[in-house]
């Protein structure tokens, strides 16, 4: 068993950690954990896995990759970067698919404007022969109806806006209540809502996130396991709040209360199966848990003295 293998093996078993338990937080099969702690990497499906499987390992028990690989260099052997020119050529190729496609909707607009253009000026033109085509004497005869009627409507019109002025008169004089409460109606629609909790990331860098929470007067923490997973939470002074294995359908979640604190701060050793809500606001990874597992997760909690 090498050194590294076995500063490794005691991390893990100062945790409470089984080869099984790390295997579901880390997502590395069991035979490659035993073989990173016995030092054998001949077994490793390639030389580019070994520091990547001995970075998850260390960061899922609480140790500091870099200075690993720094201590025990000599031990570790070294990657090759086979696979750089295939992934360059794959993101070349979906450059110039994205580019090819969107040529074709810069030219989609015009061709649907100038289509557009051409019924307008059909119709119009439809409508001007029609018109050409009538009687003349039927249309004056309709017109000089049209002018009576307007007449006697106009007529009709002034009587009822005079009734209905009165009427209107001696309701507003009898229901001052009514003009009361309308009033208060009005007052109550303009009042403005109270502004809607901010949650934004601030900031990322490999496998580290800061967000700031704005716009409310609390702060609850929840960590919920959809799997296993195992967490840390402490506040902005390092007094730790939580930290153990969340295991659905035993102890899933933890809801932390962090109102009168500034800051929390989250060690998720598996995020493909956390789930953080922030006063019941689930938010999203700034950093993708695909790419990696375990992540640490700062809450900056600004007040409105702040």
């Amino acid at each position: 068993m090498s050194e590294l293998g076995v500063k490794l093996k005691e991390a893990r078993l100062a945790k409470g950690l089984s080869l099984d338990d790390l295997q579901v937080i880390t997502k590395i099969q069991k035979r490659y954990l035993i073989g990173i702690e016995e030092g054998n990497y001949s077994m490793m499906p390639g030389q580019f896995y070994i520091r990547a499987f001995i970075k998850q390992y260390a960061e899922a028990v609480g140790l500091q990759p870099e200075e690993l690989f720094e201590q025990y260099k000599s031990e570790i052997p070294p990657t090759t970067n086979e696979d750089i020119p295939e992934k360059l050529s794959r993101v070349q190729s979906r450059k110039d698919i994205t580019s090819g496609g969107s040529k074709v909707f810069d030219i989609l607009p015009k061709i649907l404007i100038a289509v557009f253009i051409i019924g307008a000026a059909a119709v119009v033109y439809y409508f001007v022969t029609q018109k050409g085509d009538g009687n003349e004497d039927q249309d004056l005869a309709d017109n000089s109806g049209s002018e009576q009627v307007r007449l006697e409507e106009s007529e009709n019109f002034s009587k009822d806006s005079n009734t209905n002025s009165d009427v209107a008169s001696d309701k507003e004089s009898s229901n001052p209540d009514e003009e009361n409460e309308a009033t208060e109606d009005e007052a109550k629609e303009e009042t403005p809502l109270a502004p809607k909790q901010e949650l934004v990331v601030v900031e990322t860098s490999g496998k580290n996130s800061i967000y700031e929470l704005k716009n409310t007067d609390k702060f609850e923490l929840k960590v919920v396991s959809t799997g296993k997973t195992w967490v840390s939470v402490k506040n902005g002074k390092g007094t730790s709040f939580y930290q153990g294995t969340l295991t659905k359908g035993d102890t899933e979640s933890q809801l932390l209360d962090f109102s009168k604190e500034t800051e929390a701060a989250l060690i998720i050793g598996n995020s493909l199966e956390t789930e953080i809500y922030v006063n019941d606001e689930k938010i999203a990874f700034a950093v993708d848990p695909a790419q990696v597992v375990t992540q640490n997760i700062t809450i900056r909690y600004l007040t409105s003295n702040e």
